[in-house]
């Protein structure tokens, strides 16, 4: 039996990244060696999700995994983008990893632009979840005993009201027909709190909602911090 190969997880501290992680180990597709992830260096949280270093941070404690930061600017242009990630691939070369788990699903431009960036460094992304059935993906994960909360939420797309809902039963019932359950089409992100990919689940509460750049934000807070 061939060892699977040695894979960094693109972590976006949501959802779909969490299941991705725990996909690849369950189904024996790559060993898991460290976490990759993008932060917003002006206000010292995750990029797109809003999540808070701090709660990242426990999120990568409870994974029990080494990880790379890509602090970016605010606003970021891509040249830019594309620079820093090229940096962190190396590291990630430099550490044995010859692959990238993504948890992406079916958006077909994402994964051709992930492919080609990382061919350019000689490596390979790796999808555990493309073109799963959203629904059935989305009630599989709140099986698993993963816990998340909707944390970035397009009011263009989902009411404003989703946001700070945990990603559950209830919600899922909730949800618009046009909307995707796994919000694939950036209807909504979020933040994995617990789940088979953790040593212990982490404590939040939802704090303020907020309103920035045409989404709605809910911070989650680890373990109550002000």
């Amino acid at each position: 039996m061939s060892t699977p190969p040695k894979a960094f997880v693109s972590w976006s501290s949501g959802k779909d990244s969490a299941y991705a992680l725990h996909e690849a180990r369950r189904r024996g597709i790559a060993e898991i060696v460290g976490v990759l992830t993008t932060t917003n260096e002006v206000f010292n949280r995750v990029a797109m999700h809003g999540v808070r270093d701090a709660l990242l941070d426990r999120q990568i404690e409870a994974l029990g995994l080494p990880a790379i930061k890509v602090p970016l600017p605010y606003p970021c242009p891509n040249d830019m983008y594309e620079a820093r990630m090229e940096e962190a691939v190396e590291r990630i070369k430099a550490q044995g990893g010859r692959h990238v788990v993504f948890g992406d699903l079916f958006l077909e431009d994402i994964r051709a632009y992930r492919d080609r960036n990382l061919a350019k460094a000689g490596m390979t992304g790796l999808y555990p979840l493309w073109r799963r059935d959203t629904a059935s993906l989305a009630r599989e994960m709140i099986d698993s005993g993963l816990v998340a909360h909707l944390v970035c939420v397009d009011p263009r797309k989902l009411d404003k009201s989703f946001a700070g809902r945990r990603f559950d039963a209830a919600l899922l019932a909730d949800l618009p027909p046009d909307v995707d359950p796994c919000g694939e089409n950036g209807e909504f992100h979020t933040v994995v709190t617990a789940g088979p990919m953790f040593s212990a689940p982490i404590p939040i509460t939802i704090g303020a909602i907020v309103e920035r750049d045409g989404f709605v934000f809910a911070d989650a807070i680890p373990g109550g911090e002000a």
